[in-house]
């Protein structure tokens, strides 16, 4: 099948639809210039101090890094923080804000990214499941108590050549322990679940209000494949665009390829069909309050490291 079939029947997915589901893995943020750390060599490549210590990245992205080599640990996650904060993200985020904003239900975002690039791009906070967690808040690695919170006001100082920590390390307020990202990292009892929990509620809210719901995924791999599970134990239509891995189980389409070229033709699809000269009571990539309930990371607590995005 050609891609401009294959564009059309994604649109047709789409357009037949009254909810986007946006399940986005590392490849989402490849076209705006971010690493997806696709095995050690793509890894050593962003990091070459790491490399030339042979530090695998599961061997920086876990708890016991920060315990062994706190200066280490946090100029790893200290670069990655800054190199977030300045990336501005591709527009196949403004695509899928387009298309949510003429769907009734709207959109809702589940990622396992930790690079805040949906709230970047103008994405609701409301709107979005970050399921291991944002490296743009912080928490104690002691978990005295401290609430996690925004590390809006950290600015880390790193020398990128020997990836240390220059600036001083980041300490409690309430204990004096060391602060580290409130990401999920690898074997990784630590982290604190509460953030991503309550947006979790929210999606699960969110689900019950849509009767067609629709999923695009992008850029999802089975390396660490929470976000896989998660599209395709919906159940419902999937459009997964990933270069290399594009196969899908049950009803959907298929598009081996980048994020945002894909993105880009099922827009030009969507457009030939007049979608975006709808007009719809449509609520955007809007959501409800969150409740309360059981933990809703059970499914993937437990199985699968995180911290990756």
């Amino acid at each position: 099948m050609t891609s401009a079939a294959l564009f059309a029947e994604a649109a047709s997915l789409i357009a037949g639809a009254d909810g986007l589901i946006v399940s986005a893995g590392a490849g989402m943020g490849v076209d705006s210039g971010l690493p997806d750390f696709r095995g050690n060599t793509g890894f050593w490549r962003a990091y070459p101090a790491l490399a030339e210590a042979r530090i695998a990245f599961e061997d920086i992205a876990c708890p016991n890094a920060f315990r062994r080599h706190p200066r280490l640990a946090w100029g790893f996650y200290g670069h990655r923080l800054n190199l977030y904060r300045r990336t501005r993200p591709h527009p196949g985020f403004a695509i899928l804000q387009s298309i949510g904003a003429r769907l009734a239900r709207g959109c809702f975002v589940f990622t396992s990214n930790v690079d805040g690039q949906f709230q970047r791009a103008g994405f609701s906070e409301d709107g979005i499941c970050e399921v291991h967690g944002s490296l743009h808040h912080l928490q104690c690695m002691d978990a005295c108590g401290l609430p996690i919170f925004s590390a809006e006001a950290y600015v880390p100082e790193v020398d990128e050549r020997a990836c240390l920590l220059t600036s001083p390390l980041p300490r409690c307020t309430r204990c004096d322990a060391l602060l580290r990202p409130n990401v999920l990292m690898f074997g990784d009892g630590g982290w604190l679940s509460q953030r991503t929990a309550a947006q979790r509620r929210r999606l699960e809210q969110w689900l019950a209000t849509v009767n067609r719901p629709v999923v695009v995924e992008i850029g999802a791999g089975s390396h660490v494949p929470t976000v896989r599970w998660f599209s395709e134990t919906l159940g419902e239509p999937l459009v997964r665009i990933n270069p290399t891995e594009p196969e899908i189980p049950g009803r959907g389409v298929s598009l081996p390829m980048g994020g945002l070229d894909a993105l880009q033709g099922i827009r030009a699809a969507l457009d030939s069909r007049g979608f975006f000269r709808w007009a719809g009571a449509s609520l955007g990539c809007f959501t409800w309050n969150n409740g309360d309930g059981p933990d809703p990371c059970a499914p993937w607590r437990g199985r699968v490291p995180c911290g990756y995005g």
